[in-house]
């Protein structure tokens, strides 16, 4: 992973931290936490209004 994109990633959370977590929280976060925080605040962001994208789900 590009360590460039990691610092931005840490500097955003840093001055705007997820509820819950402090900014020394997310200052002393590894690589990894912190890169697997960021994928799961934003994961569903592509997702327009709550519709499914196609595929096949078990509910």
């Amino acid at each position: 992973m590009d360590s460039k994109f990691v610092e931005e990633l840490r500097q955003k959370y840093i001055k705007n931290p997820p509820e819950g977590m402090t900014a020394a929280l997310v200052k002393n976060m590894t690589d990894s936490d912190l890169l697997d925080m960021h994928y799961f605040l934003t994961e569903d962001d592509d997702l327009d209004d709550d519709e499914f994208e196609e595929g096949f789900y078990i509910f």
